[in-house]
Order: C-alpha cells, then structure tokens, then sequence
C-alpha cells in the first residue's frame, strides 16, 4: 500500500490546479485531479481519498455542494475549501456542512502543507477514536517531528486499519 496521503483537488482553474496538483505531488502527497465538481464526486466513489481540497465556485456543481455529498457518502474524508471568493457566510456554512478548514486564495504552500497534516490527523483520531495503543502512537508523533516525516507515519498507521 501507498505510504502517501491520497489528495483529491478539485478546481475549475485549469493552470492553478496543475500548479498546486505539482508543488503537492512534490511533497510526496498522491493527488488526484478534478476539473469540477461532477469530476470529483465520480472519483471519490471510485477511489478511496484521505483529504479533498475544494474550490468554492465552480460552474455546475460548486464546493458546497460536493463537500455535502462527501461528507455523506465518506466517513472519514476531510475537506479543506480553498477558495478565492470567500465570505463570512460561505465559510461558516462550509463548516456547518463539516469542512475542516476554509482557505483563501493565494494561499502559502507551508500554510496548506500544515492545514492538511492537522486535517490528516483529524481524520485519523475519528478513525482510531475507540483504539487506544494506535491513538498513543498518533499522539507521539505530533511532537518533535517534521510535518512531511508525521504524514509519512500516519500514513502508516492509516494503511494498517482496513
């Protein structure tokens, strides 16, 4: 099994999305790219993701709409909207909707890598919440360790639980 944090990106801005899928990809993340929301939802049902970053505005189906259905049909997805027409509103809705964090446009890579290693160990203490040893393992990871080297562990640890 792939030791990478699977990354669905989602974005209808062609030249951003293949700049961030790369600078991701660098970084040892296994992304999987989507031009709109129809495209990402078809992914997500056909493969398993840890993380999804979302554009909010989309044609078709916006980012709303597919972190509703991700969340619904996927336990333990995280969401992170990236977006570079947000509002007050639209980020408290999206976190209603259960979106772990709401970015805005340009973002700092540092900034991103950070906000998706906090929404990779999210994800993993619901996924471990009633496994204690696994848990401990998880907490002695978060100190003393380089974001890329903890992601690389969790992982791990990720890939051990069917």
């Amino acid at each position: 099994m792939s030791k990478k944090i699977k990354l669905l990106i989602v974005d209808d801005e062609v030249k951003f999305l293949e700049s961030i899928a790369q600078r991701l990809e660098m970084r040892d993340f296994d992304v999987t790219k989507a031009v709109n929301g129809e495209q990402a939802v078809s992914a997500a049902r056909e493969a398993k993701f840890d993380i999804a970053l979302l554009d909010l505005k989309m044609p078709g189906m916006d980012g709303k709409q597919v972190l509703e259905i991700l969340k619904r049909e996927h336990r333990y997805i995280e969401v992170i909207i990236l977006t570079g027409h947000g509002s007050l509103d639209s980020a408290v809705d999206c976190t209603k909707l259960g979106a772990f964090s709401y970015l805005p446009k340009p973002y700092e890579l540092d900034k991103l890598i950070e906000v998706l290693q906090q929404a990779y160990e999210a994800r993993l203490k619901k996924k471990f919440s009633d496994d204690e040893a696994r848990m401990e393992k998880l907490t002695k990871l978060a100190t003393g360790s380089s974001a890329l080297s903890i992601l690389r562990e969790m992982r791990e640890l990720d890939d051990d639980v069917k």
